[in-house]
């Protein structure tokens, strides 16, 4: 799997999937920035590796643009870009009528890695649930109370009510914490 993180132009993405394409990689995942369904879809046409979209989409509607042009293989969300599960849910849902897989991304902090866990048991397309070793064995136990158990490359079921974690209450008396609160 090569992470590009939306860096490149069309042609260069390209140009470097051209150079990866015999090392046989699983995907290429956001090649290009994720701003036109129409270039990623050209994008995609280009290579015979699958296109893997995108851990920066906000919410179910780019997603189906992006499914609809035949321009994303692997559809990856992050709960915590799309709005959470009920949201991330019905990607993973629309993802599969276009039979398409589905893989939870990590990245953003260990509430949202518990709630991806849930929703990759959840749903039947999904391929892989992406973590980081780093954090799920380092900081993460620095916020939380549970982190998922990890073995021989398989992920555990989250156990206990909710998600299955909580926030440390240490956490609630770091200098560095912003609580935003809406009025509502």
């Amino acid at each position: 799997m090569v992470e590009f993180h939306s860096l490149w132009n069309l042609p260069t993405a390209k140009k470097i999937a051209k150079a990866l394409e015999p090392y046989s990689p699983t995907w290429f995942e956001d090649p290009i920035r994720m701003n036109s369904p129409q270039v990623l879809a050209e994008y995609a046409r280009s290579t015979d590796v699958w296109v893997c979209a995108s851990e920066t989409l906000g919410s179910r509607y780019p997603y189906k643009e992006m499914l609809d042009r035949d321009a994303m293989h692997v559809v990856m969300v992050d709960l915590c870009w799309t709005g959470g599960l009920t949201e991330g849910r019905k990607i993973a849902a629309m993802a599969e009528t276009y039979h398409r897989p589905f893989a939870p991304h990590d990245c953003i902090g260990p509430v949202g890695f518990a709630a991806a866990i849930h929703a990759s048991f959840s749903q039947p397309n999904t391929l892989i649930q992406e973590s980081v070793r780093a954090f799920y064995t380092g900081w993460y136990k620095e916020l939380v109370t549970e982190v998922p158990v990890i073995e021989d490359g398989y992920v555990y079921p989250m156990e206990g009510p909710g998600l299955g974690t909580e926030l440390l209450p240490a956490v609630f008396e770091r200098s560095d914490l912003t609580v935003r609160r809406s009025a509502v």
